[in-house]
């Protein structure tokens, strides 16, 4: 515990509150958006919902924050919020409209802050001058970012008339529902605040009482990791909506977070304090290495460049004074280790491990078995203090794939019918535990599980988990070397109780599933290749990312490249295909396999490590808004990897679009040729 800590002085924030300030109603029609930030207050009829315009509905925080705006990562950021907010075909708010105008409130419909973690969104609106966001439902991680940076939210449209009238709004009506240690963090101001006065023994921790019950499987792991009353790790039982802090097995971050995280950390505890634990705290520089050959001279003339540098330089220099292993550059040629997904999953994460990383792609690592979840950069920077994270134990809903799939579906082509699901686009999945079984899940090797547990995040969910079992068992072995016996004896027991209870039942059946993509906007758009009624010609295809770049993935590029090449075939004369990486290691994977001779010979171009396309930062990206690329990645938001329309589909109908030219499924038969929908 760090002594100057707890001679802090730490108080509460009023009772009551009073917001002076605009309201910024974040519609679908630009114009009204733009007839707000020249000075127009829109009417609101907060008793007659219907009478107002629609609101914008699914606004992800790569709308709130661009990805290029996240290489500032001080109070500049309060210069772009909504700069990336597309309404119709336009996006209306530009650079300081938001801070000029006066707001002191954001109001939009469902699912805000859907995607990224970034906390440099809620970061943004709070230097813009927002003091709170209402809307019908909010994103977990996003939500908890703004708790833990003291900007209020609420799903309760009646507070926009107290607003307006000046009314003095009490703390409770931002508190209403929520955990005690929510509570808590709301009426310090946010996370720091929060466990200085924890530290200090001014805040009231509830103590878990859960008596005997069924659990599930994540259940079983949050109550193995929440602290208990003496403060060490395990109760007996838990129940959804406990809460306490959990002790995390591994903390890790990327270049867009550690820094400001680093910076919070020196600033708020001071430049010399040591963090806790470091052996268990991993680095990552695996997001912007290839920005350079993306990076538009107009933002190479705001200096973004040099600020994607100086990201990279301070959690160089952290890293190094406070003894945490980073997984950087290469040295001796452009490129990373890997992401850090794909790195920890095949190095470093363990069955009934609970792991927290600063990226919302975290649950990826599920799929050996372990809970694992995103985290903003508040929430990092404090668990450097404390080893711990906040945790409110969340529901599961469980997701049954029954059968046999078919020989041209992959575990992407279920998730996009999974994320098709209206359980799921109404956002009744947020914050819940997704967890996947059935047999054709337990035929989907390790591989294939972190595409299901990694697109928990495209879901909502609080993370993604598969059970684990002797495909498990065999990637250890195969993967890290372990000991079969050690291997083994950390799965035994490990699965949920038969009569758990579930939030929500969700039953397919595989042998129904086929060939899917999820076309522009959303990775919810997902329907079926044979019901795509034209022909979509495709002038990129990209197979790469955490979701997309394992081994595995690998094989499926080669195998149709290869049944392309055995046909006289090629990547269409139309299409730029590139394939990329998740790690070295399977790079390595690939060269023993002889993949690199097929990709090259097929015609496809190939990127060492990197997040690259996926967030617009590499090779892959597109560069017109007319232009349709078909990508392997995890999301499809509008501006998220350039202008174009994008569709998402599995990397067997990425590599066969590539070779037909538009978007196709893969038929596996060697008689038949490449036939559209």
């Amino acid at each position: 515990m760090i002594e100057s800590l707890l001679q802090r002085k730490i108080e509460k924030r009023p009772g009551k509150v009073t917001l002076r300030g605009r309201i910024l109603f974040l519609t679908e029609d630009p114009e009204l958006i733009r007839r707000q930030l020249a000075g127009e207050d829109l009417p609101w009829d907060t008793r007659n919902p219907a009478n107002n315009p629609k609101l914008r509905d699914d606004i992800s925080t790569d709308e709130i924050t661009p990805a290029h705006i996240c290489f500032f990562f001080d109070e500049t950021l309060g210069e772009f919020p909504y700069t990336g907010l597309k309404c119709g075909n336009e996006v209306p708010i530009q650079r300081g409209d938001v801070k000029k105008g006066g707001f002191v409130a954001a109001v939009s419909g469902k699912r805000r802050g859907k995607g990224s973690s970034r906390e440099q969104s809620p970061y943004a609106e709070r230097s813009a001058g927002i003091q709170l966001v209402i809307a019908e439902n909010i994103e977990r991680i996003y939500k908890q970012n703004c708790q833990n940076l003291g900007v209020l939210t609420s799903t309760d449209f009646g507070i926009i008339d107290k607003i307006r009238s000046g009314e003095e709004i009490p703390l409770a009506e931002f508190t209403r529902g929520e955990d005690e240690i929510t509570r808590q963090i709301i009426e310090y101001g946010g996370l720091f605040p929060f466990n200085v006065a924890r530290m200090q023994g001014k805040v009231v921790l509830p103590k878990i009482e859960t008596g005997p019950r069924a659990m599930t499987l994540a259940e079983k792991i949050f109550a193995r990791h929440l602290l208990n009353d003496r403060g060490e790790a395990g109760v007996p039982y838990v129940k959804p909506g406990d809460t306490g802090f959990a002790r995390t097995d591994l903390r890790f971050s990327h270049e867009y977070v550690t820094p400001m995280a680093a910076i919070f950390f020196e600033h708020f505890v001071g430049k010399e304090a040591p963090v806790n634990d470091p052996a268990s705290i991993l680095f990552f520089r695996d997001h912007l290495t290839f920005l350079d050959e993306v990076l538009s001279e107009q933002k190479r003339k705001m200096g973004l460049l040099d600020l994607a540098t100086q990201l990279k330089l301070k959690q160089m220099d952290f890293g190094k004074k406070q003894g945490i292993r980073l997984h950087g550059e290469l040295t001796d040629r452009k490129g990373s280790e890997g992401i850090c997904h794909s790195i920890v999953l095949e190095s470093y994460a363990l069955p009934g491990q609970l792991n927290v990383g600063s990226d919302s792609h975290t649950p990826h690592v599920g799929a050996i078995g372990c809970v694992a979840f995103g985290i903003g950069t508040t929430d990092v920077f404090n668990s450097w203090i404390t080893k711990d994270v906040r945790v409110k134990v969340p529901e599961s809903v469980k997701v049954v794939i029954r059968g046999r799939r078919k020989p041209n579906v992959t575990a992407k082509d279920f998730i996009l019918k999974i994320l098709s699901l209206d359980y799921v686009r109404s956002g009744k999945a947020l914050a819940k535990v997704i967890e996947y079984s059935g047999e054709a899940i337990a035929d989907l090797s390790v591989d294939e599980r972190a595409t299901m547990t990694n697109m928990a995040a495209e879901i909502g969910g609080f993370t993604g988990i598969v059970a684990s079992d002797e495909k498990v068992v065999d990637f250890l072995v195969e993967r890290r070397q372990m000991d079969r016996g050690a291997a083994e004896q950390l799965i035994a027991g490990l699965d949920g109780d038969p009569n758990a209870a579930y939030a929500h039942l969700i039953e397919l059946d595989a042998a129904e599933i086929t060939p899917m993509v999820a076309t522009p906007g959303d990775p919810g758009n997902g329907k079926y290749v044979r019901d795509l009624h034209t022909p979509v010609p495709v002038e990129i295809a990209y197979g790469g990312t955490c979701t997309a770049g394992k081994n595995e993935d690998m094989d499926m590029y080669a195998r149709v490249l290869a049944d392309a090449l055995g046909r006289g075939r090629k990547v269409s004369s139309n299409c730029q295909f590139y394939i990329q990486f998740g790690s070295q290691e399977t790079r390595d994977y690939c060269l023993r396999k002889g993949y690199l001779d097929i990709f090259q010979k097929a015609g496809a171009t190939v990127i060492e490590p990197s997040c690259g396309a996926c967030i617009n930062a590499g090779p892959g990206v597109s560069t017109r808004p007319d232009q349709v690329v078909i990508s392997a990645q995890n999301r499809n938001f509008p501006g998220r990897s350039g202008p174009g329309q994008m569709y998402l589909a599995s990397p067997l109908t990425v590599a066969a679009s590539a070779v037909a030219g538009y978007i196709v499924e893969y038929e596996p038969s060697q008689e038949r040729e490449l036939v559209g929908a």
